[in-house]
């Protein structure tokens, strides 16, 4: 059965996407613990982030790092931070995360935020790419 990533991916499931290319796509959060929490996955479905071929180990990366310059211009942070945990849903993805202080990078506290708030969100960090 498809990952809900591979799901968001084909169109089957919505996001409110940030980038994409050929190789990875990267969209809000749903249930974000920071006003501009991150996904950054590839569009191959691989379960575990080090059992990704090292090019694409790499590019995964590189095109998550893309991603930043317009979040920290588009939401106030002292930095973006980067998490891999992996256990949540079985298809890699990195969090972009910004940060003010240690607090906000706790998983087990979601904010509160609307799918207009979300939408908008998108289109900001989108226009700053």
């Amino acid at each position: 059965m498809a990952s809900i990533f591979s799901r968001i991916v084909s169109g089957e499931i919505p996001s409110h996407k940030i980038a994409e290319n050929d190789e990875f796509l990267a969209f809000l959060d749903a249930f974000p613990i920071a006003k501009g929490h991150t996904l950054v996955i590839p569009k191959k479905e691989v379960d575990y982030i080090f059992d990704l071929e090292d090019d694409l180990y790499s590019r995964l990366f590189l095109f998550a790092k893309s991603i930043v310059p317009a979040l920290e211009k588009t939401v106030p942070c002292v930095r973006i931070g980067v998490s891999v945990i992996g256990l949540e849903v079985p298809h890699v993805h990195i969090h972009l995360l910004p940060l003010n202080s240690m607090k906000d990078a706790d998983f087990s506290k979601k904010i509160k935020i609307t799918q207009e708030e979300l939408a908008e969100l998108a289109r900001q960090i989108r226009q700053n790419i």
